[in-house]
């Protein structure tokens, strides 16, 4: 068994729980409010500010040039293609570029990205790989299952986005950063083994989290948000 594959048994109930939440069904039956979505849609666009990050520390952490590269190549894809993308996705729901920009992390997007960005920054490639990839393979499994649903792809709203994430060119982002940690995973010993699988874990918990967040269009709990300028 690859460790990856461990790792696909350990963290398939939590994704179970990821893909039956009325947020992700809602995409997938085109039924999801779609001011939550738009709630989503800043968030995520403030994450991938964040998430973009984790390329760049993974082409200086890389040992070879091979590595560095296809890093480099995710960082300008993510911050050139994707976040552009975004922006113009972004404008059938009513934002702005300018309110992209500008806008806040939710209290949820704060935690998770400065979380991954502490492994990352003080931890090997293979712990890097550990935090970013929760996100990346997910997004892959849910965009193949929600494609599944009749009619999603073809959503007014909601059907790019369920395209993007089912599609082949998405997954064998997904497929690389797989075999990567496979790769330097070999050889290590079940103590550091564990460590890699609670990263794991625990980026998955916030993807949940996350689909949580936006769901409930939660900037910070209730009792603080009257707080907040």
């Amino acid at each position: 068994m690859t460790f990856c594959n461990r790792l696909f048994e350990k963290v398939s109930p939590i994704w179970e729980e990821n893909h039956n939440h009325p947020f992700v069904q809602g995409i997938g039956r085109g039924t999801l409010d779609k001011d939550k979505f738009r709630f989503y849609m800043v968030q995520d666009y403030v994450y991938l500010i964040e998430y973009a990050k984790l390329f760049a520390l993974g082409a200086v952490k890389a040992r070879d040039v091979k590595t560095m590269g296809e890093f480099a190549k995710l960082l300008d894809s993510t911050l050139n293609e994707e976040m552009s993308l975004h922006r113009q996705y972004a404008q059938q729901f009513g934002i702005t570029p300018e309110e992209l920009e500008k806008a806040k992390p939710a209290s949820t997007t704060l935690a998770y990205t400065h979380y991954m960005l502490h492994v990352s920054d003080n931890g090997t490639l293979a712990e890097l790989v550990s935090a970013l990839l929760p996100c990346m393979w997910s997004y892959s499994e849910i965009g193949k299952e929600l494609s599944k649903i009749p009619g999603a792809t073809e959503h007014e709203f909601y059907g790019e986005w369920v395209k993007m994430y089912a599609s082949d060119d998405f997954g064998a982002l997904s497929t690389w950063l797989i075999g990567l940690l496979d790769e330097i995973a070999e050889g290590k010993s079940e103590e550091e083994l564990e460590y890699l699988e609670e990263i794991f874990l625990n980026t998955s918990r916030f993807e949940y989290m996350f689909w949580d967040m936006a769901y409930n269009k939660e900037m910070w709990p209730a009792k603080l948000s009257s707080t907040i300028d």
